[in-house]
């Protein structure tokens, strides 16, 4: 485990409500004090499963804790600090996960601010790294292979298992054909285990009867449906999810890794972004347990590399720019993207919604809280991006609506990756895409009202018209990407443009 550290007196350690793994404390038996302020949850509208999985998640930690976790429920969070420190309480914290928590510690009297923890690369060793870049990009790429060589992960000595440091060209196959998936639960979906699941037990009752109770006075409103609970609240559940998803289902992970399919939004993914982003797994311990797969020959290499990019290279490389952007990253919008998030999408209503994939995902979205990166990317945010709504409101409603969004993911994911509003700091073209890779990558477009390669008329993809709707009206800005040159020509070659831009114009952000 990367994170006990033996201190004589460590004092007590304020844990955040996504810091409850044992690797935030510093010893087996320091105390803690945890806060739970309702006031959170009335600021925003929140999915109702996220607010349900934080809640019981920390309130399952208080009683692990027993004795020794002071647990307050107070309005805010400086009203409880103050409490704790007028008892005589020395207070210690681990760095927060955002720009407004880590400015609320330093407001705050005698709270002594620790590094980070609950990331495979530490913000001094990410500031050391792009300091020695110099006149060259940040390229993911280059961080991941210094992370993997630094944490001995899938190495033989020097150089990476089976010489390759990237084994992306495998792991990008369309969905199983119908015949090759098996059905359950009167679903086709792909041929692995089932995700583990957790029961219920009455922490969670008490959650959802206060949540319940909550909603009714008034004090605060979700989106999204009710439980039950889907993700882990535990440490112990954590490793259970994990074990289960070693065990059958890594295997097929990397080849289905970017595919969909309407009637399994689980696929062979992991279900462990929730459990990470609560601190409740180390990344560093899960990837080497994922190494020993590898070496036990029980997931092949290009699953296991996929999984690992995602957790000590992804994952860590979104949250060191997070902090290595600055605060006013957020506020990015180099597209000029100014129309507001529709009704339709920011309340999940799925049924307003033809167009069969954005349809199911968004019905997904509702019922889960979670999707994985696919349909976040090309589905959720491709469109968003190509109705030209704003980053901001978007980045703000997937914060809001996934059990695994926290604004240090969804600022560099969102602002930069899915709305390319910095204008290329972070990838090198905008992730605009047609009605085509939807087709190729999932079996959502067969039966659905429109159809991916018609661009005009009454089955004309919204996607499909929509990627030449965005093309046409930010050619003039991105003529000088050279990565977007032979999509811009296409342009050229469409009799039907002045057809399709009317249609697109109308359409606007109406669902679709």
């Amino acid at each position: 485990m990367s994170g006990q550290v033996a201190s004589a007196d460590p004092g007590t350690r304020w844990l955040f409500g996504d810091q409850l793994g044992p690797h935030f404390l510093d010893a087996a038996d320091q105390p803690v004090l945890m806060i739970e302020s309702r006031r959170v949850f009335a600021r925003r509208r929140f999915h109702r499963q996220k607010a349900h999985l934080v809640l019981s998640a920390m309130r399952h930690r208080a009683a692990e804790l027993g004795d020794r976790c002071t647990y307050v429920r107070a309005d805010t969070y400086a009203e409880a600090v103050t409490a704790a420190q007028a008892d005589g309480v020395d207070l210690s914290v681990c760095q927060p996960t955002s720009f407004a928590a880590v400015r609320l510690v330093e407001r705050l009297d005698d709270v002594r601010m620790l590094p980070a923890r609950g990331f495979a690369t530490s913000r001094d060793e990410f500031t050391d790294w792009a300091g020695g870049r110099k006149s060259k990009s940040l390229l993911m790429e280059d961080f991941y292979r210094l992370a993997r060589k630094r944490l001995g992960v899938l190495m033989d000595g020097d150089d990476p298992v089976q010489g390759r440091w990237n084994f992306d060209a495998e792991n990008r196959g369309g969905p199983p054909k119908p015949a090759e998936r098996v059905q359950r639960d009167g679903a086709g979906v792909l041929d692995v285990p089932p995700p583990w699941w957790p029961e219920e037990d009455e922490i969670d009752a008490e959650v959802r009867a206060d949540l319940d109770r909550w909603a009714a006075d008034g004090d605060v409103t979700f989106i999204g449906d009710d439980g039950p609970r889907l993700f882990p609240a535990t440490a112990a559940e954590a490793q259970s999810a994990l074990g289960r998803f070693l065990d059958g289902r890594l295997s097929a992970f990397g080849r289905y890794e970017d595919a969909m399919l309407a009637d399994d939004p689980w696929m062979a993914h992991s279900l462990l972004s929730s459990s990470l982003n609560l601190g409740l797994l180390d990344p560093v311990d899960v990837v080497h347990t994922a190494e020993q797969a590898y070496r036990a020959g029980d997931a092949p290499i290009e699953a296991v590399e996929g999984f690992v990019r995602q957790v000590i290279g992804w994952r860590d490389y979104m949250w060191n720019l997070y902090w290595h952007l600055g605060d006013d990253y957020r506020h990015g919008n180099e597209l000029q993207a100014r129309e507001p998030l529709p009704a339709w999408f920011a309340d999940l209503d799925a049924d307003a919604v033809q167009a069969r994939c954005l349809s199911s995902i968004l019905r997904d979205v509702r019922q889960h809280g979670w999707v994985h990166h696919i349909p976040r990317l090309m589905v959720l945010g491709n469109y968003g991006l190509q109705r030209g709504w704003r980053p901001d409101q978007l980045t703000d409603w997937f914060h809001r609506a996934f059990v695994d969004g926290y604004d240090w993911v969804m600022v560099p994911n969102v602002v930069g990756m899915s709305q390319y509003a910095d204008g290329g700091r972070i990838t090198t073209k905008p992730y605009a895409g047609g009605g085509a890779y939807i087709n190729r990558m999932s079996d959502y477009c067969k039966p659905c009202a429109y159809s991916p390669t018609v661009r005009v008329g009454e089955k004309a993809c919204p996607f499909t018209a929509g990627y030449w709707w965005f093309l046409n009206r930010h050619r003039d800005g991105l003529s000088g990407n050279f990565r977007m040159k032979q999509p811009l020509m296409g342009l050229t070659r469409l009799s039907d443009l002045e057809a399709l831009v009317e249609q697109e114009d109308e359409r606007g952000s109406r669902a679709p």
